[in-house]
């Protein structure tokens, strides 16, 4: 029976929490992967903590989004800490998805679609007409075209991006408990793999507080 797959966000500065989350997460009743995102990978112990990070899945949430020949180099210039993930804007533009793939090598490079903190009203301030399913889609289809390894989107969404994107998706924004905090477009962790996310981005809801806990709620609500 396949495991379901969970990367842990983990959003510190302090490689001892990070620590912290590394023993108190595993389990073997489920394949658990490490989101580095900008706030560790920036900190001042961070690429040194990652190099040495051996014999886990390991997803460096860049997200890149720049002119082509500063995504391929950036994506170069962290070839060294051997991510088995590393992220990068859809709307940086094909060329950009183009070279970065190349630039990737091993890396599997996603694509990141609207972010889960947005909804429709937010896009359209920032100027877009289409609404969000509808970006997503078309978001979708050129993460297709630029033969990109993976694509995070909401949950929400999963359904419509597995019929143009037949490789993997990672849905973030999952909330088992009640607390939705900065995000807009959540669901739960049976809701997300329902719609078709093979992987699943928590944070918050196993970060804070009892870690283990938390990851046995999280077992006991997959199993309901």
């Amino acid at each position: 029976m396949n495991k379901n797959k969970i990367f842990i966000a983990c959003d510190t500065t302090s490689t001892k929490r990070i620590n912290s989350i590394l023993k108190y997460t595993k389990s073997s009743k489920l394949k658990i992967g490490y989101k580095f995102g900008l706030e560790f990978l920036n900190s001042k112990n961070g690429r040194g903590f990652i190099k040495k990070l051996k014999n886990q899945i390991t997803f460096g949430d860049f997200k890149f989004s720049d002119i082509p020949n500063t995504c391929s180099s950036a994506i170069k210039s962290v070839s060294d800490l051997k991510f088995d993930y590393i992220t990068i804007h859809i709307n940086s533009g094909f060329e950009a998805l183009r070279e970065a793939k190349k630039a990737a090598g091993k890396t599997k490079l996603i694509g990141v679609t609207i972010l889960t903190s947005l909804d429709n009203k937010a896009i359209k301030e920032i100027g877009f007409s289409k609404n969000i399913k509808e970006l997503v889609l078309h978001q979708a289809k050129l993460a297709t075209k630029a033969k990109l390894d993976a694509i995070v989107c909401s949950a929400q969404e999963a359904k419509i991006v597995k019929k143009v994107f037949k490789k993997e998706i990672i849905t973030p924004g999952i909330r088992f408990s009640s607390k939705i905090n900065d995000q807009k477009r959540t669901l739960s962790p049976k809701q997300a793999y329902r719609n078709g996310a093979d992987w699943l981005v928590i944070g918050r809801d196993i970060t804070k507080g009892n870690i283990k806990k938390n990851v046995q709620t999280l077992i006991d609500h997959l199993n309901q």
